[in-house]
């Protein structure tokens, strides 16, 4: 997972691109994902590669992380993912790895998704719900749009968090399908967390 000067024979003195800030945090959040840095560690470390103005700086932030063929971070995406439960809580935070389309089952319980502080690799991820009793929670941040109009309601509340244009740029579609009854999704930035954990 290491990231060598991505601009290579080139010296570690020479000035830093976004593009080789973007590719630092990248493999950072995947060591996360892994398990492989802390909370505080890809911080800590994220906050140094946005600042960093050399090659050199860049590759110190992953010189302790294992190299991976072509410099990219290594983490596996999935294709699917399915959560099926019954009276049970389900909650994805950080590091997880959105996958392209997710499956979700539930009934009497609850799932919360944290897109604030997940590995983000591609730009849409497809839920499709069947949720019955229970609540679905997404945790977002600016860059992250969330829709729910195919969603069938019955019995049920579905709120989402009223559209600012903060002029970031769309990160990841999330599009939710399906139905749910007797339950609830509710929809908020990071900044207004459920309670004393999202």
């Amino acid at each position: 997972m290491t990231v060598q000067p991505s601009r290579v024979g080139e010296s570690p003195g020479l000035r830093a691109s976004h593009a080789d800030r973007d590719q630092v945090v990248d493999v950072l959040s995947g060591a996360a994902g892994d398990g492989r840095l802390t909370a505080e560690e890809l911080d800590e470390r994220v906050g140094a590669a946005l600042t960093a103005r050399t090659l050199g700086e860049l590759a110190a932030l992953t010189a302790d992380l294992p190299v991976v063929p072509g410099g990219g971070p290594a983490v596996e995406v999935k294709d699917v993912v399915r959560i099926e439960q019954e009276g049970a809580s389900t909650r994805r935070g950080d590091g997880w790895v959105v996958p392209r389309r997710m499956e979700i089952r539930s009934s009497w319980g609850e799932v919360t998704l944290d897109l604030d502080r997940a590995v983000i690799t591609h730009d849409t991820l497809h839920i499709d719900l069947d949720m019955r009793a229970g609540a679905l929670k997404l945790v977002t941040r600016p860059g992250i749009v969330v829709d729910t109009d195919s969603l069938v309601a019955s019995y049920a509340e579905v709120k989402t968090a009223r559209a600012v244009d903060t002029g970031a740029p769309v990160v990841l579609r999330v599009r939710v399908t399906g139905e749910i009854s007797w339950g609830k999704v509710v929809v908020r930035s990071a900044r207004r967390r459920f309670g004393r954990k999202a």
